[in-house]
């Protein structure tokens, strides 16, 4: 089980313990208040505390809406300390543009996020620096997941997408596993030609035991403590809250399964094929062929390390959009059955989506474009750092400064999406029904260099879901034993990434679909 951070209390139960580094900790305080800022003020933001900053006002659990109820008194953007780390906020679109993409040279480093790691999460390139390792990884990641070659896995998205469907009819119940299990198996094909079995598979199982075990450590309101204050890692583990030694042990474990497990996996399958599918891993072996040593031995750790990102990357980002769907088609019935009308008038009742349809379903888009505004899944996308100090709207940001894009904010500005809190598609249409330029993917896969490298392929997996349930599947509220509808309240899973926990609901196949009608589809 993830380890939770001391609460409030805890942190001052702390004092005590930490009264050793608090000289250092003043030293280096006054040394950030003494550098040349160019006659240039900090960006404003709330008052900080003494030692700690601002840490003691953060929810820890969803910063993301503090940082957006701060924007409210300090602006787009501001500034805030957490212990010892500074951190600039940017609240607009704009605002993350003009620094994260048209100054990316400054902003395209990443702050220490001290449990990576211990975790085993290094691993992980999108958390390394901005270094030459990091730009391997990318070099392989995007030969891969470009726009033009990921047009080769649709067949196998859609594919996929419709025996969830399947699935999901068969056992509606567990409609979140089978969720799990498309996204999960869509990212396994594209980089390892693996076909993940539809019970217990022990690549899935894996996966999904490092995510559970690491994903809630690696955010850095949570990670800052242990940055300023490494020696609480040799605390003992019998101290609640603080089984850092042990849950770090486990999940390293993990880690060195999540990388070497399938890659040996589409190791061996390319060895003996004389033309193996195409795939990610089988791309680039074959590319390392080319190479001498040790270049090749460097390409392989940096392949092997890529491609296990490319797998939590997609298994944790595109089941949790289907759960963000899921919920709010159970909430606005009025959204599925007009986007059931549109699919009907495009496409009649015979045929499922396509690809080749998308262009002409502007309300079915609409409907992905609310889901990735209306719920998040980064809140806080990945955290940047400035490599170097600069100047920006009259303001000083430090060199070394941790800089977050806060999506969260973007996607509830009341003037860009007025009643930011209610799911309205309609509000990416124009009244003639045709889509407007706002797209939130625009924020949502990140900025500049750092922006997600697989965000073509994320695209497509989200589309085919959301497509193909929406022409398959009805959504209802469950109901008591009285009959009685039960409303769905669900608590979010919040990390890096975030998602609503399994709630109740009533998920059926449309009159005119049936397993056998699917199968025929299929075939």
């Amino acid at each position: 089980m993830p380890y939770s951070i001391p609460s409030r209390t805890g942190l001052v139960l702390l004092f005590p313990i930490v009264s050793v580094v608090a000289l250092d900790i003043v030293r280096r305080l006054i040394s950030s208040s003494r550098r040349d800022r160019k006659g240039s003020p900090l960006p404003p933001g709330p008052t900080p505390l003494p030692l700690l900053g601002n840490v003691l006002s953060l929810d820890v659990e969803e910063p993301w809406k503090t940082y957006t109820a701060w924007k409210a008194t300090y602006g787009d953007v501001f500034y805030a300390r957490l212990l010892d780390q500074e951190v600039i906020l940017l609240n607009s679109q704009d605002d993350a543009v003009e620094l994260l993409e048209k100054r990316s040279q400054i902003y395209s480093d990443r702050p220490v996020i001290a449990t990576i790691e211990p975790y085993g999460f290094s691993f992980v390139f999108a958390f390394r620096g901005y270094d030459d390792y990091w730009r391997l990884g990318r070099r392989i990641f995007h030969q891969t997941f470009r726009a033009d070659t990921v047009l080769a896995f649709r067949p196998m998205q859609l594919r996929r997408a419709r025996q969830m469907v399947m699935n999901v009819i068969d056992n509606p119940a567990q409609y979140a596993s089978h969720y799990s299990l498309f996204s999960t198996g869509v990212a396994l094909s594209a980089v390892y030609d693996y076909e993940p079995n539809p019970q217990n598979d022990h690549i899935v199982h894996i996966i999904d035991s490092f995510i559970e075990t690491t994903l809630p450590a690696t955010t850095p309101e949570k990670a800052v403590l242990f940055k300023m204050f490494p020696f609480l890692w040799r605390i003992p583990d019998w101290i609640p809250g603080l089984s850092l030694k042990r849950e770090a042990k486990i999940s390293c474990e993990w880690a060195v399964k999540t990388v070497e497990a399938p890659y040996q996996y589409a190791q061996k399958r390319v060895e003996a094929s004389e033309h193996p599918t195409f795939s990610m891993v089988s791309d680039h072996i074959a590319r390392m062929q080319e190479y001498d040593e040790p270049y090749r031995s460097d390409y392989t750790s940096a392949l092997k390390n890529a491609a296990a990102t490319a797998i939590i990357g997609a298994a944790e980002s595109t089941s949790a959009t289907a759960m963000i769907f899921t919920l709010a088609m159970v909430q606005n019935p009025h959204v599925w059955k007009r986007a059931q009308a549109e699919i009907d008038a495009v496409l009649g009742m015979d045929r499922l989506p396509d690809f080749e349809d998308r262009p002409f379903l502007p309300y079915v888009e609409a409907v992905l474009r609310e889901t990735q505004r209306w719920q998040p899944v980064l809140c806080l996308g990945l955290p940047h750092a400035a490599s170097s100090s600069d100047i920006y709207k009259g303001f000083y940001i430090p060199k070394g400064a941790t800089v977050v894009a806060n999506v969260w904010a973007m996607s509830r500005d009341e003037a860009r999406y007025p009643n930011a809190e209610q799911f309205i598609p309609e509000r990416f249409l124009t009244a003639e029904g045709t889509l407007i330029d706002d797209n939130p993917a625009q924020y949502v896969f990140g900025f500049g260099r750092r922006m997600c490298p697989g965000r073509h392929t994320g695209d497509a997996s989200v589309w085919s879901v959301i497509s193909t349930m929406l022409a398959t599947l009805e959504f209802h509220l469950a109901k008591d034993a009285e009959g009685r509808d039960i409303i769905p309240n669900p608590k979010y899973v919040n990390g890096v990434a975030r998602h609503p926990e399994k709630f109740p609901c009533r998920i059926s196949p449309r009159p005119h679909i049936s397993k056998a009608s699917l199968e025929r589809l299929l075939e």
